[in-house]
């Protein structure tokens, strides 16, 4: 189960996301797993993912793996 505090949550902006700021996506990390949310509109929908699934996308983007 991903547990969601409404205060606790602490946003990260993607390193990526240029001098601007405008086109990036947020994560932040919860109890059991990883929020990611358009920086743009933070009040807006998000996606939620377990841990483990998260990790594993981020490897194969890591690793150049775009045929996903």
């Amino acid at each position: 189960m991903i547990t969601i505090g409404p205060t606790s949550t602490s946003w990260r902006r993607s390193s990526y996301s240029g001098s601007a700021g405008d086109n990036c996506v947020e994560l932040a990390g919860v109890a059991g797993g990883v929020l990611v949310r358009d920086s743009k509109e933070p009040d807006g929908a998000g996606l939620a993912f377990r841990r483990g699934v998260f990790a594993a996308f981020a490897r194969e983007v890591r690793d150049g793996r775009h045929d996903l």
